[in-house]
């Protein structure tokens, strides 16, 4: 049984340059539990076990269940920056959303994940999957999971080094950190398909992404039917 875990609400600066004018100068974080780094389920047997899962039982997702999947996309694993998945000359193109629909202990909305932090900061309040659906194409399972990770870029962070390849390069990094997704979704007994059928300014808009960033990447994940 996951450990009763009480939110620790702080408030902080906005980072510099990380939203639009209507994201107040100020943000208030939720803090997310800590991940756990061993786990009882074997790396080979997440890897034989997984399968895309595209229909979930009715069912919350627990905050711990969250920040263990949202760590694993992009979570810090070794001194104050280095990142759970690969980033070509460490420069993290990437940013992780959370489309929070069903999760014990935290309001429905979509949520920015700041890796440095281990935290989450709200960008829009409500029940958004219908709308992130109908940018994916109406794929239910979009529609229907508890929470569906969003991966997002931004080119320019790579491109500033190297040039023309950047855009390979950050797709790369995001299909590293969407099979991290995939593989501890298996760790904690939940199902994810990886979706990349959206329409791109659609899902911006409905995602409310930041001015550079780029949808690469979504991941309904929950329960199994």
């Amino acid at each position: 049984m996951l450990t009763i875990w009480w939110l620790e609400v702080v408030v902080g600066l906005a980072l510099a340059g990380t939203g639009p004018a209507s994201v107040a100068a100020q943000e208030t974080e939720i803090r997310l539990p800590a991940p756990q780094r061993d786990g009882k389920v074997s790396l080979e047997r997440c890897l034989a076990t997984r399968r895309s899962v595209r229909s979930f039982r009715d069912a919350p997702l627990g905050l711990a269940e969250v920040g263990q999947l949202l760590w694993a996309a992009q979570g810090i694993t070794g001194g104050d920056r280095f990142r759970a998945a690969p980033s070509a000359g460490a420069l993290y193109p990437l940013e992780v959303y959370l489309v929070a629909a069903r999760v014990e202990g935290l309001e429905a909305g979509i949520y920015k994940y700041r890796p440095e932090r281990q935290a989450l900061v709200r960008r829009a309040g409500g029940d958004h999957r219908r709308a992130i659906a109908q940018a994916a194409l109406g794929q239910e399972s979009v529609a229907e999971a508890p929470v569906t990770i969003l991966i997002a870029g931004v080119v320019s962070r790579t491109a500033r080094r190297y040039g023309d390849r950047a855009e390979r390069y950050m797709n790369m990094e995001a299909g590293h950190a969407g099979q991290n997704i995939c593989l501890q979704a298996v760790a904690l007994g939940l199902g994810s398909v990886p979706v990349g059928a959206f329409r791109d300014g659609e899902l911006k808009r409905a995602a409310a992404l930041d001015g550079e960033e780029a949808p690469l990447y979504l991941f309904p994940v929950g329960r199994p039917r």
